[in-house]
């Protein structure tokens, strides 16, 4: 089965990667890391404007209804120009706001979540204690069990291995809501967090090998460029045939979660992995193939290679999602 964009998909891919590509996203990536939200901050509001959070509201809440597979196309858009921010926390906590049915509280936070006026981030029970960039957020979420509560103060920023990632355990706060229909859409919102996750990997990978292609072709050894050793070729080519089996799972996952097919979580999770490993695959051959050179925090293209294994296993890790992919339906 064949899973193509349509021209105005398309459209909106070459939109967004042409609007990302006159900004400086590594040197805004290096300020977020520092701390400075600044730069990171103009670029949300571009994002914002070409409608990439509107795509996880409904129309009801001026958005333009859950699009999972607009979604995917934005999101890897963003993967491949390493957009900083809680990017997928922020269309995750609008999917779970809609499928909660408190419609006082969607209609009160949903509009801001579209127009990209708040920025959030969501901690979930089961995808680990932390909350993604919730110094920078305007409202970071929490989930524990059946209870929804806004968090109070976002806690000091952790270490990561991305230094664009700046993890934090938020605590306190006030509860919103509590009951079954919380883990309910919890458990929804963890899905879209997935799927948006391996689309942004998907991106990461993509540009990686388009780096390590372009640099392996320039950089000469024995008086040939790199390229030309075969077993450089057959590394690249492993990368490339990685990251193309993971787009059409991602496409097909995001059609089932658009249709609501009870298999959705299942396929969600088999894109997760597929996509997950092959970004962090092509981070180990362009990390291999660019020598030392690859090493240095000077190289924009290192930007990229920290981010691939964060994302490999955030919102699912590999291991969990082929144990999801492995059970059996109820």
């Amino acid at each position: 089965m064949r899973f193509l964009l349509d021209a105005e998909q398309r459209d909106f891919a070459r939109s967004l990667g042409g609007l990302l590509t006159s900004c400086d996203t590594p040197a805004a990536v290096r300020a977020w890391a520092a701390g400075d939200h600044g730069p990171g901050r103009a670029l949300w509001t571009g994002l914002a404007g070409a409608g990439v959070f509107a795509l996880a509201v409904p129309e009801r809440h001026e958005g333009f209804g859950l699009l999972p597979v607009e979604l995917t196309v934005a999101f890897t858009e963003l993967g491949r120009h390493a957009v900083p921010g809680p990017l997928v926390e922020t269309v995750a906590v609008a999917a779970l706001l809609d499928r909660l049915g408190d419609e006082g509280l969607a209609a009160s936070r949903l509009p801001n979540l579209a127009s990209g006026t708040t920025m959030a981030s969501l901690c979930l029970a089961g995808h680990g204690p932390y909350a993604l960039d919730a110094d920078a957020a305007d409202a970071v979420y929490v989930v524990d069990g059946e209870t929804l509560r806004l968090a109070g103060a976002p806690g000091p920023v952790q270490p990561s291995a991305d230094p664009g990632r700046r993890l934090s355990r938020p605590s306190g706060g006030t509860v919103l809501a509590q009951g079954p229909a919380v883990a309910a859409a919890a458990a929804y919102a963890a899905d879209v967090a997935a799927l948006a996750t391996a689309a942004q990997a998907l991106g990461v990978g993509r540009t990686l090998l388009a780096r390590t292609v372009e640099y392996v072709t320039g950089r000469t050894q024995f008086g040939v460029a790199i390229g030309s050793f075969q077993a450089v070729k057959h590394r690249l080519a492993d990368t490339l045939l990685a990251l193309e089996f993971a787009e059409p799972l991602i496409h097909g996952a995001a059609l089932a979660l658009a249709s609501d097919d009870e298999d959705a979580g299942r396929e969600i999770a088999a894109a997760k992995v597929t996509a997950g490993e092959a970004a962090y695959g092509a981070a180990r051959t362009a990390l291999q193939l660019h020598g030392a050179i690859g090493y240095t925090d000077e190289l924009d293209l290192s930007l990229w290679i920290r981010k691939a294994r964060p994302l490999r296993d955030a919102w699912g890790t590999p291991a969990a999602c082929r144990a999801r992919v492995l059970s059996v339906r109820p």
